[in-house]
């Protein structure tokens, strides 16, 4: 029976990861989520885990865990342990955000098996994380359906020697909650922005998605993962989400991997790869789609889509800080204190102010120093904005 820790087991891939676990018939050695709210106690309790960690700790949250199942730090400190187990055979990342970039080294250096759904330390330092995982014998399998897809399909490259098998990678999204909306969005609200019209998911990927800067941080991380030239990654849309992803290679043959729009899935294949087990998803119905439809990406109406291609291309330390100030441009906007359309400004303005110290990939210590600047640059441009509308 193989034994799992779950880093995020609160947000919808956590509990998707859950179910899937329990029909693999695994045993859940470890959860941790950022607060005991969403249903974390009632996890715990099922699952009976050897350890918990919760990031923002509340007084007496140890005396009402169950027998057996220990407290740790809070905290990147208990997230870091959580993800470094010795019990565990494979740990789940699936925190949001760029607070699980240590605690996914922390996985790396333990030469974990790894499904990460967390792609900002991706874009923060793929590539100096995947040379980690090489050093370590780590193994990291994506789970986000998109580079999923792509994993799949490339399955069987002669030595993963991609670059020279692959000449185009087309990535899917499904345009968010606004690719179909007319006029301004500067009035689109929070709640129609969580609104996506395929994928039940957290608030910050959900804005990410209306914004398309999910898709632009999913074009550096399959950049990193796959040691690819950004020009070879092309975007899609395609508002059925049943391909999930498609890989032209130099023979011309495309590869596509299609499925109905379902976690579950890439979630169960990162878990238990390189073997496929019955899952709990539903099996397409070809006969019942009624069209596959792609378009090419707005670039000027979704300006976070071309701001994170191009900070992929500078390369160095710019995918940092462009995810920095996309998660708090994100978390203004949330908040009420920012507008939709103040998001891709805020990203272009910290940008814009940056040096990166070359294209040499960045030491994990580069990428910590960057993000807290770039946090801290982001929102002095947010509140500049804010500041200029009174």
């Amino acid at each position: 029976m193989k034994k799992i820790a779950i880093l995020g087991s609160t947000g919808s891939i956590g509990r998707n990861a859950l179910k899937t676990v329990e029909n693999l018939g695994w045993k859940v050695v470890a959860l941790a989520a950022k607060s005991s709210a969403g249903g974390f106690l009632e996890q715990v309790r099922r699952y009976r885990p050897r350890y918990a960690a919760v990031f923002d700790h509340e007084a007496g949250l140890k005396d009402v865990l169950p027998r057996g199942t220990r407290l740790l730090a809070p905290g990147v400190e208990g997230l870091t342990e959580l993800a470094s187990l010795k019990e565990a055979d494979v740990v789940l990342n699936s925190i949001s955000g760029s607070v699980g970039f240590i605690p996914l080294a922390a996985s790396i250096r333990a030469s974990k098996h790894i499904a990460l759904a967390n792609k900002e330390p991706m874009v923060m330092a793929g590539e100096t994380l995947m040379k980690e995982a090489a050093r370590w014998s780590a193994r990291i399998i994506p789970v986000d359906s998109e580079p999923s897809a792509i994993f799949q399909c490339l399955a069987g490259v002669e030595n993963k020697n991609y670059d020279a098998a692959v000449s185009r990678i087309f990535l899917t999204a499904s345009g968010g909650a606004f690719y179909r909306h007319k006029g301004s969005l500067s009035n689109v609200t929070p709640a129609a922005a969580l609104k996506h019209p395929t994928w039940s998911m957290g608030p910050k990927i959900t804005v990410d998605c209306a914004t398309l800067m999910n898709k632009g941080l999913e074009v550096i991380e399959i950049m990193n993962f796959f040691s690819l030239p950004i020009s070879k990654i092309q975007v899609v849309i395609h508002p059925q989400s049943v391909m999930h992803s498609a890989v032209e290679f130099r023979d011309g043959s495309v590869l596509a991997q299609l499925s109905n729009p379902d976690m579950k899935l890439p979630i169960q294949y990162a878990l238990t790869w390189p073997r496929r087990e019955k899952s709990l998803v539903k099996p397409i119905n070809f006969f019942k789609l009624k069209s596959l439809d792609f378009f090419e990406p707005d670039f000027r109406r979704f300006p976070c889509l071309r701001l994170a291609c191009e900070a992929g291309r500078l390369g160095g330390t710019y995918p940092a800080v462009l995810n920095a100030a996309n998660e708090v441009a994100v978390e203004r906007f949330l908040a009420g204190t920012a507008l939709f359309t103040d998001i891709p400004v805020i990203v272009e303005k910290t940008l814009s102010l940056h040096h990166s110290r070359g294209r040499r990939p960045p030491t994990l210590a580069e990428v910590v120093e960057v993000d807290q600047w770039g946090r801290i640059k982001a929102a002095e441009m947010a509140d500049r904005l804010r500041k200029k509308r009174k």
